[in-house]
């Protein structure tokens, strides 16, 4: 008896769900189907199952995809770099991103989007509903700047003021996230013009203030950025199975991706400290006690914390004091000084035992010299992971927007409200090299400094990951299993 073969036709339509047209043939010839698969209209999506054709019919759908992305793509390239340029002249901190935000906003309902914006203050979320039933996926950009004074002297550089935190400062995109904005915004131009045949939703979260707020100081109850938009319910309607995110990185070489499984980037928390002594006169410290002997004390015992009391054979740690302020005038013993710094971990057991070593070493060592120790620890930032499985099944999407130029990347110390979505759903963070490819990667400014530069040329990968990442997971998710 000759083969069969069922043909699925999945029809898509604005009023229907999909229906299936099932008709059975006799063996066709491979090369002859393949030529009635592509043949179909744009409309129209087709699974063939024989042994099990199926996944190989919308594998082919995924390459039709992958194909139109990177035309659409380099074609969108001059309207990209326009936008890019436009944010990073006009650069915003964190809370205050209503310019930003506004053109944001105003560009996805231009493509007919579903558009909430005020999302975390300023934030703006746009869903994107494909023709074809399918699961939901979402794609995350950042749109803060920094207080940092730019010293290129680019046509677009940054000329802006800000207010942090009451002072006044020079603002500058000086981590990129102007480009994550214009690259998620001309990936949404790009998955709209094919919506009719996208088996599923996707959607957009442009968020503020990943860098910390400008217009207030965290106290560990008040909220912003990434966590702030989960609280508001940005995840919950519609709930991605899925959330991308992409972060461009000096060091890099332009247009390289560089990711890895499991733990990426480090928590991030807040450490300050005050050490309570007795004024006296320098002449006579007897009569004190002096915080500035014991606050000395308490940062060589910090030390031990990571290097005698923490298990670093499986993930790295740091703790690091940055600032430390005491005294009035060289002949006054002070009455208390303050410190501050940062708690870094990869793991949630370990951040957890850093705290509890942090605030035991310091007060035991403060208590053992007469003062006292007031240890504040506020917990900003959890450490970014990847999800494995998600990770290595969209491997082959980010080799093939990078056209083979993937490399792993280290753990990061830096720290990303990325893991706020990751921790709602299944998250993948990936880092996009903007480094000029003839520079010494080892010179290059990095992130946060005010000579940051980002190679233009690299921001088509940028489009390139995040498209082929929604609609790769959307395909994949409509094979059967």
């Amino acid at each position: 008896m000759a083969d069969r073969v069922t043909i699925v036709v999945l029809v898509s339509s604005e009023q229907l769900s999909w229906r299936r047209h099932i008709m059975q043939l006799p063996t066709i010839p491979h090369k002859l189907l393949f030529s009635l698969i592509c043949g179909l209209s744009g409309h129209a999506a087709i699974a063939v199952a024989a042994s099990a054709p199926l996944p190989a019919a919308i594998s082919a759908a995924a390459d039709a995809t992958r194909s139109e992305i990177a035309q659409q793509a380099k074609a969108l390239e001059p309207a990209l770099l326009e936008t890019r340029r436009d944010i990073h002249a006009h650069p915003e901190l964190g809370n205050v991103e209503k310019r930003t935000g506004e053109l944001v906003a105003a560009q996805l309902r231009a493509l007919g989007l579903e558009v909430r914006t005020g999302v975390a203050r300023t934030g703006v979320v746009a869903i994107l509903k494909g023709g074809l039933p399918g699961p939901v996926v979402a794609l995350r950009a950042d749109m803060d700047a920094l207080p940092v004074k730019e010293v290129s002297d680019l046509p677009f550089a940054s000329h802006s003021k800000g207010r942090y935190l009451d002072k006044d400062v020079d603002v500058m995109h000086a981590c990129g996230h102007d480009a994550h904005t214009a690259i998620l915004l001309t990936t949404a131009k790009i998955l709209s013009d094919m919506r009719a045949r996208l088996p599923g939703t996707v959607v957009f979260y442009f968020q503020p203030a990943e860098e910390g707020p400008s217009d207030f100081v965290p106290d560990g109850k008040n909220t912003w950025g990434a966590k702030m938009m989960v609280q508001e319910g940005a995840m919950k309607a519609p709930k991605p199975e899925a959330v991308f995110g992409l972060h461009v990185w000096a060091g890099i070489p332009a247009g390289q991706i560089a990711y890895r499984a499991g733990p990426t980037l480090a928590s991030s928390d807040d450490l300050r400290i005050r050490i309570l002594g007795k004024q006296t006169h320098a002449g006579r410290p007897w009569d004190g006690i002096d915080p500035i002997t014991v606050s000395a004390e308490a940062l060589v015992g910090l030390q031990t914390v990571v290097s005698r009391r923490t298990d670093i054979s499986s993930f790295p740690s740091v703790v690091s004091i940055g600032t430390i302020n005491g005294g009035t005038r060289y002949n006054i013993i002070p009455e208390s000084v303050d410190m501050t710094g940062t708690i870094r971990s990869y793991d949630y057991g370990i951040r957890q035992k850093l705290h509890a070593n942090v605030r035991q070493t310091v007060e035991k060592i403060a208590e053992s010299g007469g003062a006292k120790a007031e240890v504040t620890i506020i917990e900003k930032y959890d450490p970014t992971i990847n999800d494995a499985g998600l990770t290595e099944k969209m491997g082959p999407t980010l080799r093939w927007a990078a056209q083979n130029d993937v490399t792993q990347s280290p753990l990061v110390g830096g720290a990303e409200d990325f893991s706020f979505f990751a921790k709602e759903a299944p998250g993948l963070f990936v880092f996009l090299g903007i480094t000029p490819r003839g520079q010494d990667m080892a010179k290059a400014a990095p992130n946060h400094n005010p000579g940051f530069f980002v190679d233009e040329s690299a921001l088509v990968v940028g489009v390139r990951t995040m498209a082929s990442l929604a609609t790769d997971y959307l395909y994949a998710a409509a094979a059967p299993r």
